[in-house]
């Protein structure tokens, strides 16, 4: 069965609109929520921006079933030994809905702008790694009592991985229950699905919705005027036609979809897509 998740960059709104879109989500049948780690919004630095850790906290105990993550977490921008502990602490006061979505950092500048790093991709790619290997240990692995911070996770928490170079994907491979592959590189799916061992396929796709009173080619403009930079990473359409482009998706072997809404996922949105695309049969939500 497909699982769906909103992802909801924190961006331009109110904390408030924030828990209102995660409870919408719930409520129309989404598995899960993800958020951005970020200090500057990308590409509208003026923006307000929430942090990443403490949204999801705030989302977690203001929702009842939701899924809580990131696409993804700034590895750089935690030591591991905390984020070890932000993570098993969010997992316990959720009751084991927490996933770790962990990533070496997309944004360079805001690296190196904050005096974070000014390690190039490489190294940033070993050190979250590293952090990795080190999760596992502060998490309790075998032999690893030097590290170990009690107490170990009730529930074990999945990690999201997202890329495809050959480093990231040995990475999946290691330690990922989810890879998510950038739509720019479906592709290369089925070729790749080979090099991440028994981790499950996401894939994050922007969605222009057509509701059933809307208008098409309005919402197709608003689109491609706020998205279009995204090529065929934005898809535009009614629910039939979300339906069948996500029904291809999942025959080709992705297991999950992060959801992006072109209209910043009004609520209204939330209820008609839960009502007519995850509930499409293909999905398998009335099997």
């Amino acid at each position: 069965m497909a699982e769906w998740f909103l992802f909801l960059p924190q961006i331009r709104m109110d904390v408030a609109d924030i828990v209102e879109r995660a409870r919408a989500a719930e409520a129309a049948g989404f598995d899960g929520i993800a958020f951005i780690d970020h200090l500057l919004a990308p590409g509208a630095d003026q923006q307000p921006l929430w942090e990443a850790m403490t949204v999801a906290t705030w989302v977690a105990a203001r929702t009842e079933r939701l899924r809580i993550g990131h696409l993804v977490l700034c590895d750089a921008f935690r030591h591991p030994a905390v984020l070890a502990k932000q993570a098993v602490t969010l997992q316990e006061a959720s009751g084991g809905r927490f996933e770790l979505g962990l990533g070496a950092g997309s944004q360079p500048g805001e690296l190196t702008g904050f005096d974070i790093t000014r390690d190039k991709a490489a190294a940033r790619r070993a050190r979250l790694g590293r952090t990795l290997e080190l999760l596992q240990q502060y998490w309790g692995a075998p032999g690893a009592e030097r590290l170990f911070q009690p107490p170990r996770p009730s529930v074990p928490i999945p990690i999201v991985i997202g890329g495809t170079s050959t480093p990231v994907l040995e990475l999946v491979r290691r330690y990922a229950s989810w890879w998510n592959l950038p739509v720019s590189h479906l592709d290369r799916l089925e070729s790749l699905k080979s090099e991440v061992g028994s981790a499950r396929v996401s894939v994050q796709q922007m969605v222009g919705f057509v509701g059933r009173a809307g208008d098409a080619e309005q919402v197709r403009a608003q689109s491609d005027r706020r998205f279009g930079y995204l090529d065929d990473g934005l898809v535009v359409g009614d629910a039939a036609r979300l339906a069948g482009h996500f029904a291809g998706l999942a025959a080709r072997g992705v297991e999950r979809f992060y959801v992006w809404f072109a209209d910043f996922a009004a609520p209204q949105t939330l209820t008609e897509f839960g009502e007519t695309v995850i509930a499409d049969p293909r999905f398998g939500r009335h099997g």
